[in-house]
């Protein structure tokens, strides 16, 4: 994944009242599926980098219920 299909268009610019709704769902409804998931994983790989990679760790714990 390169960062050409992610790129910030610096001519847009909007003024928007901060109490109107978002239209960011309109927004990413209108993208297709595989789209919505190559910007989270753009998302994840800027908040995380390229090792959260690996493999997730799982963690199980078990409990026991004091029966009633």
């Amino acid at each position: 994944m390169s960062n050409d299909n992610f790129r910030m268009d610096k001519t847009h610019f909007s003024v928007v009242n901060l109490h109107d709704p978002p239209d960011e769902t309109a927004y990413w409804l209108s993208k297709t599926p595989e789209e919505r998931f190559e910007a989270l994983e753009y998302m994840r790989r800027m908040n995380y980098g390229d090792v959260s990679c690996e493999r997730f760790q799982r963690v199980f714990e078990i409990t026991h219920r004091e029966k009633r």
